[in-house]
Parts: structure tokens; sequence; C-alpha cells
């Protein structure tokens, strides 16, 4: 196998990488450490002197984990007992193996910026973990829920649109079904540019009607694999009486708020229009890069939708409720999420993980933190196929749902990634163009 190209790095000045941890990362931090000087009184009230204490603590271990960052000091070993702190200290040992005399440090600008940036929101964790009994709390909670509650409009949109939707899936002929399931996918597409770690933490909620820019966002796809997860899905659905009892569709989910409600709307409209059987979500155990989704925010989420006035939410939330009683919808978080690993070493660092990834119909990674784990955060040249850059992990057929925000994209065309940037220099990192990326046999 030809050598892999080097991964990127704080260390390219100029680099989106360069500007995260100079910049965006230093802002997630400050902005945590607002949240817990915010929340002092109600830990005062909730614990005690212990709790005000253990605020004080989480304070302290922040700002010098902030200060860390800023003068681009080592990595350290974590202190905590959770159950991967062996599993991170190991990489770091790793990381320090690799070292020659070229290299100065593992750290925050000199090392991989996928390593670092995942370090960062570990070491959030670890300041938490350390500051007993205030432990679990999430400082990115309320930025989530404040997405979601600030797309309201949008949400209820949707939610009106997938009820009149089911409510006659039956009479739809193929076309039309699979136009709805274009549509779905898309918006499930867009509603991936709603990410608070890109904007540092601040509102990125969705105001408009999804629906109604769609045509517009289209010439901004840059890889469309939509054709391709239409055959795999509408061929087993037809067969699936003679040949197959199950189509399961795994999705690896990225943010809540808006985010989660389309990823939600989609696998609701697999499960109605038979495309599906079965819904795997995969969030994470614990919390971050801002607002990834875990299991508190999904439940959160669903219990908002129940207790709302507004009958198309209500509806939903109910409904997707009662698909996670019955487990037509089953929910699974991971540790090998969380660390830093790109997803060629799942196989050996988490079997257990691929072998259930490898029961999947189809798995839908969404999100740029996925698309960066799946094709290791590398220097590859736009052309290079997506299914080299894998690198070998292939545990089903998958696809990656993705707007781009991060410097990194494969599978493209001849010329393509220069065209863009031609006429839009900072294309890789506004979330404006997306892809369906595929890959897998059908």
């Amino acid at each position: 196998m030809d050598e892999l190209p080097p991964q990127m790095s704080a260390q390219d000045h100029g680099s989106f990488a360069y500007f995260t941890m100079k910049n965006r990362a230093p802002q997630i931090l400050a902005k945590v450490i607002d949240t817990l000087d915010q929340h002092k009184d109600e830990f005062f009230e909730k614990y005690g002197e212990v709790g005000a204490e253990a605020g004080k603590k989480a304070f302290s271990l922040l700002s010098k984990l902030h200060n860390d960052l800023k003068t681009d000091e080592p990595l350290l070993p974590l202190s905590d007992t959770w159950v991967d702190a062996d599993v991170w200290n190991k990489y770091l040992e790793y990381h320090h193996s690799l070292l020659n005399e070229n290299d100065k440090k593992i750290s925050w600008f000199q090392s991989p910026w996928l390593y670092v940036e995942c370090y960062m929101y570990r070491r959030i964790h670890e300041a938490l973990l350390l500051s007993s009994p205030i432990s679990d709390f999430d400082v990115f909670k309320e930025s989530k829920q404040q997405n979601f509650l600030e797309s309201q409009d949008a949400i209820i949109t949707l939610c009106i649109y997938l009820q009149e939707l089911s409510s006659g899936i039956e009479n739809l002929n193929e076309n039309q079904l699979k136009n709805e399931f274009f549509k779905l996918l898309q918006i499930s597409l867009w509603g991936n540019k709603c990410d608070l770690s890109l904007s540092g933490g601040q509102s990125s909620s969705q105001i408009a009607s999804p629906l109604a820019v769609l045509d517009e966002l289209k010439p901004f796809i840059l890889v469309n694999n939509l054709e391709t997860l239409w055959s795999l899905l509408i061929n087993r659905k037809k067969t699936s009486q003679e040949k197959f009892s199950t189509t399961r569709v795994d999705f690896i989910l990225d943010n809540a708020g808006f985010e989660l409600v389309t990823d939600l709307i989609m696998a609701d409209f697999l499960l109605t229009s038979k495309l599906a059987t079965e819904i795997h979500l995969h969030g994470k155990s614990i919390p971050w890069y801002v607002s990834d989704t875990n299991k508190k925010d999904l439940n959160w989420m669903i219990e908002e939708l129940k207790a709302s006035n507004t009958k198309c939410l209500f509806e939903c939330g109910a409904n997707w409720e009662h698909y996670l009683k019955k487990h037509s919808w089953v929910y699974q978080d991971h540790g090998f999420w969380t660390l830093p690993y790109e997803y060629c070493a799942m196989s050996h660092f988490a079997p257990d993980l691929y072998a259930e990834l490898e029961k999947s119909n189809l798995i839908l990674f969404k999100g740029d933190l996925n698309y960066r784990k799946l094709v290791g955060d590398r220097k590859w040249k736009f052309t290079v196929p997506f299914h080299r850059a894998l690198n070998g992990f292939h545990p089903a057929p998958l696809c990656s749902i993705r707007t781009i925000k991060a410097e990194v994209q494969v599978g493209l065309a001849p010329g393509q990634g220069e065209e863009i940037t031609d006429t839009d220099p900072q294309w890789m990192t506004t979330g404006k163009y997306g892809v369906f990326q595929f890959d897998g046999a059908l």
C-alpha cells in the first residue's frame, strides 16, 4: 500500500487547523469557563459548600487548560479514572515514541489536529470528573437546547411535512417515494450546518424553512451518490419477502438540536416507507465537540416535543418515544466515538463496535468530525478515491453526509476542487458545500 499522507496539524500556519487551535479552541474553552462561573450559585444551592468548591476546582483546571493551549504547552497524561483514561494515556505514549530529533514535543500546535482537538474535549470532561459532585454537569447542554428552541419554526415545518407524508405514504408510487427520500436526505445534509463547535458555541440555529431552499442548494452538493443509496434500499425492499427479513440502517449522529430533528425525521420516513425495518442511532457517551448528541440530549428533545401544545411536535415526540420503546429504533453509544483514533483503527481497538456495524445494511455517517475520522484527517489530494482514503475501514456499505467545514475532501472529479478554490477560496471551511459520498458494494 502507498504511504499515507501526513495528518493535518496546527504547525501549518494559515491552515484551518492553525486558525482553530489559535482562535476557535480558546474561544470554546473561554465559553466553558464562563458557563461554570454562571452556574456557581446553582452548584452551591444543590450541593452546599462542597458544590461551590467543586465549581471553583473545575474553573481552575479549565483556566489552566486554556492557558496551556494558548502557550502551546506539552500534552499531559489524564489523571482521572474514567474507563478510557488508560487508552488516552497509551495514545500519548505512542505519540512520544514517534518523536525524533526534529520534533520538539507533543503539544497543541505541533501534533496532529484531530488528536489535540479530541484531547481538548476529553480534558474538559476530565476537569468535571475531578470536581465531584458536579462531575455529570454538561457544560454544553444549554447551547444545544438553545439551538433546538430557536429552531422551532423550522422544526414545526418539518414535523408537519413528515406527518402529512406518513399519512399518505401507502399511496405513493416508486418515483414519488424516491423524490421524498432524496428530499429528506438533503434536509438531513443541510441540517449539518448547525454546528456549534464551528461557531465557537455561539448560536447557529435554523431560522428559515429548510424545504424552501433545497433546489437553490443542489449546485453546492459536490459528490452526490443519492441514486446509489436509493438503489441499495429499494432493491432490498423489493426482494425482502424472498430474501431479507430485516433491513438495518445505522446513523452515526453528529449535532443535537435542529440537525438531530432532521436525522430522526429521515429515520422515521425510512421505517414508514419500509425502506428500513430497524434503525440504530449512535451517539456520544460524554459531552463532545460542543454540540454532539448524547443520550440525555435525545431524551430531553423527545420530552420537549411531547410537552408541546403544537400537535405535529407532540405526535413526532410520541412516535419517536414509541419507536425507541419497541426497539424499531435502538440508541447506542460506545467509548470509541470519543477516542482520537481514525476509523480504520476501529477493528483493532474496538472490535465489538466494528462487528456491530458489520450487521448494518447501510451506515450513514453524519458531519465533519466523522468524515475527518473516516479519511484520517490527512492531506489527501482531492481526486483520491473515497475507498482508498478509508484505508481499510469497510464494515458495511456506508455514506458520509457532510457539509464541508475542514480542509479535507476526497473523491472529487479532476479539476473540481481547484475550480471551486478559484472562485471561493474559503470553500472548505464554511459549510456552504456538501457531499453524499458512498462506499461499498450494492
